[in-house]
């Protein structure tokens, strides 16, 4: 599936969405507010980046917490 004309914002922090026409429609929500029968994500989709920038979908959330433990991935955090 190509998904096409859909923005891709970034924040300060690293974090980043993507936007579409209308609230959720990247998430599976028609216009209308039924549900649609594809996605790109929805809540709880955990994606691992490889080293050629593809997000794979992950079903392993515990297994990725114990490999990288605390570690930040690269950004900042102040306590």
């Amino acid at each position: 599936m190509m998904w096409v004309d859909y923005t891709v914002e970034s924040y300060p922090n690293g974090d980043f969405t993507v936007t579409g026409d209308w609230p959720g429609e990247v998430m599976g929500v028609q216009k209308d507010g039924s549900v649609k029968d594809h996605w790109l994500y929805k809540p709880g989709d955990v994606f691992v980046v490889d080293e050629n920038g593809i997000l794979r979908k992950s079903d392993h959330l515990s297994a990725l917490m114990m490999k990288y433990g605390n570690k930040n991935n690269g950004h900042n955090t102040t306590d």
